[in-house]
């Protein structure tokens, strides 16, 4: 592992096919006139899989890594028993993303975005001096704290008030982890926003959301975790959204894997469920609308107050640009569910009988989504299925543990100073 070395790739605009080399941390192909993702182009068609003490790393011929980061853990693909035959399906494989060491999950955090962060800020110069900026409804957030906190990478965090609770950890972080939140009664969206004015500040730089090619294909290890442990690449991919960049990511994922030659030439139906009344892009999608529609601010405040999951609350998601979750749904032949708060609890009830082991509201989701998809005939009973567990074992995580909990260095309000924001939060490094 001593001996690794940076990931060759270049860049590629979805919009205009144009290729570009990465200067280092580009969001966007300058160039391009229309709203679009660029994508990583890697000089490895066919992915070789490291061993797994490489952690996320064992996936890094497809990651635009600089470096290897201490501390982190690969997705587990394993084929259900309990789930399946409670089911009649022939061929559901679920990949866990979370604590479980049962199965051989290690992912302290419990969440997917452990993916990200490992990617994203293995992406970043090892000498990279500025601080990296991070807007999260929570999940992300304790994701990112680990990751920089254990690396020393400096890191400002925006999260909002009420969803603090999430940002729990085994030990006291570093000092070079920041926390500052929008008042309470603000959403995810409020958090971004803020985040928006920290980074005017010239020290801070924006980590990028959808946008940057290392939190997709981070996410993406997901798909390939499924597909190199199955030996295809699955029919269905089941999977909870708020942004839909893990969906956008599985979708990019599939198109390598094809490429690759060995997994077969298959489009995975892309099968993803929003939670219930927040559902901006079922609504786009059930209408057949590229633009999302209008949804009044103070309702999709209120909407993402009833939701349980909160992480799937994102008023803005990357779902109309070239290479959004939009393009992703058509090209694959893909579909938008929606379950209830009290869908998701039975499922994450069953689920625990059934496969041994708790799971997040998000991932309860997906799962009520799946067993309507077979109770309504949407799947066929031998297709092979991968379902994406982006999170769960938090029980077992915290089984016997005193947490430590990050609290906020600032507190701003909800319509807050844009000159305030920078003076005080560059004092804080």
């Amino acid at each position: 592992m001593e001996n690794f070395t940076p990931t060759s790739y270049t860049l590629e605009c979805v919009a205009t096919g144009r290729e570009f080399e990465d200067s280092g941390w580009a969001l966007a192909d300058p160039q391009c006139k229309t709203p679009s993702l660029i994508r990583a182009r890697y000089a490895k068609r066919q992915i070789e899989v490291k061993p797994a003490e490489w952690g996320l790393y064992r996936y890094a011929d497809w990651l635009p890594v600089r470096r290897m980061l201490k501390g982190s853990s690969a997705p587990v693909t394993y084929r259900s028993r309990g789930l399946a035959k409670h089911l009649g399906l022939e061929n559901l494989w679920i990949t866990f993303n979370g604590y479980y060491p049962a199965i051989g999950a290690t992912m302290t955090t419990c969440s997917f975005k452990e993916t990200e962060a490992y990617s994203v800020c293995a992406r970043a110069a090892a000498d990279e001096e500025r601080v990296l900026v991070v807007a999260s409804a929570g999940n992300t957030a304790r994701a990112f704290a680990k990751v920089c906190s254990d690396n020393h990478i400096k890191l400002l965090l925006s999260v909002p008030y009420d969803n603090i609770e999430a940002l729990w950890f085994e030990q006291p972080l570093d000092p070079c982890v920041k926390l500052i939140c929008c008042a309470s009664g603000g959403d995810y969206f409020d958090a971004i926003y803020l985040s928006d004015l920290a980074l005017k500040g010239p020290g801070f730089y924006a980590e990028g959301g959808a946008k940057n090619i290392a939190r997709r294909d981070g996410m993406a290890c997901t798909v390939l975790s499924a597909v190199t442990t199955i030996g295809r690449i699955p029919d269905y991919y089941f999977q909870a959204v708020g942004s839909g960049t893990g969906a956008i990511a599985a979708w990019e994922a599939n198109q390598r894997l094809i490429a690759d030659g060995r997994f077969g030439q298959n489009t995975m139906k892309l099968m993803v469920s929003q939670n219930a009344p927040f559902v901006p892009m079922y609504d786009a999608w059930q209408a057949g609308s590229r633009a999302m529609l209008p949804y009044d601010e103070d309702k999709a405040r209120r909407n993402a107050e009833i939701i349980d999951a909160k992480v799937l609350s994102n008023r803005h998601p990357p779902y109309a640009l070239a290479g959004g979750l939009y393009d992703a749904l058509k090209a694959t032949g893909g579909d938008v569910f929606v379950a209830t708060n009290a869908m998701a609890r039975k499922a994450r009830k069953l689920f625990k009988e059934l496969e041994g082991v708790d799971i997040y509201s998000a991932a309860g989701i997906a799962t009520a989504s799946l067993i309507n998809a077979v109770a309504a005939g949407k799947v066929e009973k031998d297709a092979t299925i991968m379902l994406n567990i982006t999170g769960g074992g938090e029980e077992h995580f915290k089984q016997g543990k005193e947490l430590w909990y990050l609290k906020p260095s600032l507190i701003f309000p909800l319509d807050p100073d844009a000159d305030e924001v920078v003076s005080k939060v560059e004092a804080l490094f």
